[in-house]
């Protein structure tokens, strides 16, 4: 059994504690970028993911939910902000880079911009990762979209005079929380299996979320931003996959589904034991 795991702190909550031996981890951890996961869980080189809510609804005929699992936000999420020149309601037809490490969160921008702000841009693909962001001076631009620890980082840096967190911007619009990412198995996985890594997963989640100060001051060391504002960033994330969750996260993909993005279509979950 293979599980997939992001390679950013985000993840720390739910990972950290099978590192550590603290919880045993019935699988091979498999690392990488949210896009990289979604590859491998999409063409079988993994069978239990960490993968973006998009790449779901995409794959849903292939996977199934982990059930009370995700990475959300009920309002801010501080690591997937829109920085940019002006308010993002005045960037209509203008340049805006755009992570290509999450699917989830190009569409989540690209929505906002259309409907909510209704200034639609020209969205680019660009690497954003912790490596990249001084490269960000060469490319011409008006905007940039960063997720994850290249968000913290460059959040720190103050390099922008508008910053503009999408967790918060589809709170403000639809009163609801937005998932960013889920945990699903392959369909075709075994079940037995899947259900041990299940149930790992909880219970390392739980480690990890009783000892958010000790994994602050990980995140810190790991990434080179202020400890406070690690801490403020994993006390601020939500690892739960409630009704509200489900309704934000249906309306995110209805949205889409009207849009073409996405097949329409109903959750499913793996079923328990």
């Amino acid at each position: 059994m293979r599980l997939g795991r992001i390679a950013y702190v985000n993840c720390y909550p739910v990972y950290a504690a099978m590192d550590r031996g603290a919880v045993a981890c019935p699988a091979t951890i498999v690392t990488g970028t949210p896009a990289e996961l979604n590859d491998r869980l999409a063409d079988g080189r993994l069978e239990v993911s960490v993968i973006s809510a998009v790449e779901y609804a995409r794959h849903a005929a292939a996977f199934e939910l982990l059930p009370e699992l995700s990475i959300s936000s009920d309002g801010p999420v501080r690591s997937v902000l829109l920085f940019s020149r002006r308010p993002p309601a005045e960037l209509g037809g203008r340049r805006v880079l755009a992570s290509t490490s999450s699917r989830t969160s190009v569409l989540l921008l690209e929505l906002l911009a259309h409907e909510h702000w209704k200034a639609p841009v020209e969205l680019v693909g660009a690497p954003a990762e912790p490596g990249d962001l001084g490269r960000l001076a060469d490319v011409p631009h008006e905007g940039v979209l960063v997720i994850g620890d290249a968000a913290l980082l460059l959040g720190d840096r103050r390099a922008y005079p508008f910053v503009t967190d999408l967790g918060a911007a589809w709170k403000a619009w639809t009163g609801l929380p937005f998932v960013f990412a889920v945990w699903a198995a392959r369909r075709d996985a075994d079940r037995a299996p899947v259900r041990d890594v299940h149930r790992a997963l909880l219970a390392s989640r739980k480690w990890g979320l009783a000892h958010l100060d000790e994994l602050a001051d990980l995140a810190a060391s790991h990434t080179g931003v202020d400890r406070t504002a690690c801490a403020t960033y994993l006390s601020g994330l939500d690892y739960g996959l409630s009704y509200r969750h489900l309704a934000g996260l249906t309306d995110f993909l209805r949205r889409l589904a009207a849009r073409g993005a996405v097949p329409d279509g109903t959750l499913a979950f793996v079923g328990a034991a």
